[in-house]
């Protein structure tokens, strides 16, 4: 069994994660990144395509195209964070940091490409892996990537994700709808500034602002079903810079998750007429800028049990867990609307490695003994999925 082997590459398989996590970078803007991939990917004799989709990495082992292919994911870009770990591999990259776990991600997929072709004789059929940039940022790398042909005679994708919810030993998954669809907003709310001593001759963008937020989150409460979940959330609300001052403009950001197209719909129309309601009873005008975010994850039910099973033959997976759908996003999911897959999530989280922080902290950090479990789900599924083929 390969993955009888995976644990001789333990020491390496931290490096590399170690090595990246010291050298984030951001989304769209990712250079010595996919060059260390694609470097790592030739040393092992891999055929390597680069500049997918932009700056996606594709390796492929093709050796027959009328054998079945499945190929597996792994994304890289990094988060406009600081780095706020007292740890010797902390990034080196003024605000810039792994958050989220794709350097793990990046590193799971490359050992797992090392030993896969070590022994691709004992595989009869076709891999490709597919290294994608941009997942934290829309319209995101999949898509860019999918585009230029990166499925080509893909039948079958999977994928993982780091998760700090779960315990080092957990694998998650679910059959179906796994997350969101994660929309992006933005106002700028224009008024008439002035003296804070006379409000009455100016149009108040600060206190439209309040009452916006106050009215946004009846959307939520009574303007959607209680069936369909939604989440509204405001992130960012910014105006004036002094206290006398009424200021001309006020900005305000955040996000919608819904799980389906009606929903999210509902979401944007009523959101418009918050901001048309504002204008009637303020004098304010605005700008909106809106943008839908990913599909929703829907993992197909063949590839997530052959997941499952795969994960039951691995002695350190002690438990596996079915998830409740996440309102997360995550554009895995463009590939899902390709080819059939499913996408996992590997438990790294150990409150005594101080590894139990949210994705997206400043402290973020994974008990790194997990990824070794990701690299061993892979494997098993790779072997488990041509099992059948001669």
């Amino acid at each position: 069994m390969l993955t009888q082997l995976a644990d001789q590459y333990n020491d390496e398989l931290i490096k590399i994660r170690r090595y990246l996590h010291m050298h984030p970078e951001l989304s769209f803007q990712e250079e010595k990144t996919p060059a260390y991939i694609a470097d790592y990917l030739r040393s092992l004799g891999i055929e390597v395509e680069t500049g997918v989709g932009g700056r996606g990495v594709v390796g492929r082992i093709i050796k027959d195209p009328a054998l079945p292919t499945l190929a597996i994911r792994a994304d890289f870009d990094a988060l406009p964070i600081q780095d706020e770990k007292e740890v010797p591999y902390r990034s080196t990259v003024p605000g810039v940091m792994h958050a989220c776990g794709h350097d793990a991600h990046t590193a799971v997929l490359l050992i797992t490409a090392k030993i896969l072709s070590q022994h691709q004789d004992e595989i009869p059929g076709n891999l490709v892996f597919i290294h994608q940039h941009a997942e934290e940022v829309d319209p995101g790398g999949a898509i860019q990537m999918i585009a230029d042909d990166c499925l080509r005679g893909v039948d079958a994708i999977i994928g993982q994700h780091v998760s700090s919810s779960l315990p080092v030993g957990q694998i998650g998954y679910k059959v179906g709808t796994v997350t969101g669809i994660p929309d992006d907003f933005w106002i700028t709310l224009q008024g008439r500034g002035g003296h804070a001593a006379h409000p009455d001759t100016t149009i108040d963008p600060v206190a439209a602002a309040i009452r916006l937020c106050n009215d946004l989150q009846y959307i939520v409460s009574r303007k959607t079903k209680p069936t369909a979940p939604a989440v509204l959330s405001i992130t960012m609300l910014n105006a004036g810079e002094q206290n006398n001052v009424i200021p001309d403009t006020a900005f305000i950001g955040g996000t919608i998750r819904t799980f389906d197209a009606e929903t999210q719909n509902i979401m944007y129309q009523e959101l418009k007429n918050c901001l048309e309601g504002l204008v009637t009873t303020t004098g304010i005008t605005y700008d909106l800028k809106y943008l839908k975010g990913y599909p929703p994850v829907v993992n197909t039910e063949k590839e997530m049990m052959l997941i499952v099973e795969a994960a039951k033959k691995i002695e350190s997976v002690t438990e596996l867990v079915e998830l409740e759908p996440s309102l997360g996003g995550e554009d895995f999911s463009y590939y899902l609307q390709r080819v059939p897959g499913a996408f996992f999530y590997t438990g790294t989280r150990n409150e005594n490695f101080k590894a139990d922080f949210p994705h997206h902290h400043p402290k973020f950090d994974i008990d790194e003994k997990g990824m070794l479990n990701a690299v061993k789900v892979f494997l098993q599924s790779v072997e488990d999925y041509f099992s059948g083929v001669k």
